[in-house]
């Protein structure tokens, strides 16, 4: 890594270290020569049974590669420790948000251009993935995996109870809340006690009505969020008038239970959200549709992100292997497995079948039509959740926006300083 990168990181990722952590380090040959050992470290805890799986059966059907896989419930503070001590894993597998950014700044990350397994990637996730570069960048650092969705939860069985239609468009949504409330019911329910839920129906709403690069935008110098999320903002605050009277009162678990028992009839919150909403009631018929914040029927686009995508480090010392490996990992045998066990969307094309909630996003996911989660360029250090849920509790959209462009500026201040200098040695970039 040149020192410029490795300064970068470490100003980048240093607030985040609580602990300094051990492992192997980065893999070639082992001693005897005999194989070639690959060490993937991946951040996603819950699907460690997949991955020992995954494991297990590609040492047992491979002889000239050793793969080793660990996923520690602690696997970005541990990434982030082995990264500053140049120890290295060959392969990660992280999502694709603000920590990718910095680590493809920082040079750690391999070119996988030329990796034959990017050809089966839907060009949508390579697109969300490149558009986090914080400086453009020649060359592709990920492979992207899986993706979730984003929009809005709603009980199927009630909807066909009362008749209510899918809404198309905002006035729509608000009509149906309308109606729905007419009816004695509970439009939405939140959970904005557990503040990470704030970003949710805001993401949902954010990909319909402000710039895709905003975010980007404003590290230039060319926008503020006071412009770019105005209509966003006004929005947001005017879906919560149709759920609970406090919505702070009641946390993620809290909601997930009220929509499981039919308390309410639509719940704003991603498709991660079903398994714990199907522990409460396993009978529940859920389906979502794309959230609908443009007034224009084509304006709507489905919010998703990449959940886990894979990176080779720079540092690998056998990237032949490391491709192999990921092949073994696109096999639509283990992708169809992984969907199955975490109701994950493939990043990868091909007809495989998808958990029933996200019928109703299908035709969003098929054609492509998806835009990345606006929070996954924010800076942590930020807090936009709590920004957010100060916001429902006071309702100042004036004083939220120029909070948000006043926090972005501090907390975000190397990158802007970084992008701008490139923009004046480069000149406008994309």
């Amino acid at each position: 890594m040149r020192e410029k990168g490795k300064k970068y990181l470490g100003a980048a990722i240093a607030a985040g270290m609580v602990s300094v952590l051990f492992l192997s380090g980065c893999s070639g040959n082992n001693g005897s020569g005999a194989k070639t050992e690959i060490e993937i470290l991946q951040y996603k805890p819950e699907a460690a049974t997949y991955f020992d799986k995954i494991e297990e059966q590609f040492n047992a059907t491979h002889d000239n590669i050793h793969l080793t896989i660990s996923s520690p419930y602690d696997a970005s503070t541990i990434m982030r420790t082995r990264f500053i001590r140049e120890d290295y894993p060959d392969i990660i597998g992280i999502g694709g948000d603000i920590n990718y950014s910095y680590f493809t700044d920082a040079e750690i990350l391999a070119d996988v251009s030329d990796y034959d397994g990017l050809g089966d990637i839907k060009e949508a996730y390579v697109d969300i993935a490149e558009a986090l570069e914080i400086i453009p960048t020649d060359g592709t650092y990920m492979v992207p995996y899986m993706a979730n969705a984003a929009g809005i939860l709603y009980n199927k069985e009630m909807f066909e109870e009362h008749g209510w239609e899918i809404p198309t468009t905002w006035d729509e949504l608000i009509q149906l809340c309308e109606e729905i409330q007419g009816e004695g019911i509970l439009p939405f329910y939140f959970g904005f006690r557990d503040t990470w839920t704030c970003l949710a129906p805001w993401n949902g709403i954010a990909v319909d009505l402000a710039p895709a690069d905003l975010c980007r935008q404003v590290n230039k110098g060319t926008a503020t969020f006071t412009e770019g999320y105005e209509e966003t903002a006004e929005k947001y605050i005017k879906l919560i008038e149709y759920g609970p009277k406090d919505p702070i009162a009641y946390g993620y678990n809290d909601a997930c239970t009220a929509f499981a028992r039919g308390e309410s009839a639509m719940y704003p919150i991603g498709s991660y959200a079903v398994p714990q909403i199907l522990s409460v009631n396993p009978e529940m018929n859920i389906d979502s549709f794309v959230m609908p914040a443009s007034n224009k029927k084509d304006g709507n686009t489905l919010n998703s992100g990449i959940d886990l995508g894979f990176c080779v480090t720079s540092a690998c010392e056998n990237k032949e292997a490391a491709y192999e490996v990921l092949d073994f990992l696109l096999e639509n045998e283990n992708i169809q497995d992984y969907v199955d066990a975490q109701n994950a969307i493939p990043c990868k094309e091909g007809d495989f079948d998808l958990a029933p909630m996200v019928d109703g996003m299908r035709e969003y996911i098929d054609s492509g039509n998806m835009t990345d989660y606006q929070d996954h360029y924010y800076p942590s250090e930020m807090a936009v959740d709590a920004i957010l849920q100060t916001y429902v509790l006071n309702e100042d959209m004036d004083a939220f926006l120029a909070r948000f462009d006043k926090d972005w500026q501090r907390y975000n201040r190397d990158i802007i300083r970084k992008v701008q200098m490139h923009e004046e040695e480069h000149g406008s970039t994309k």
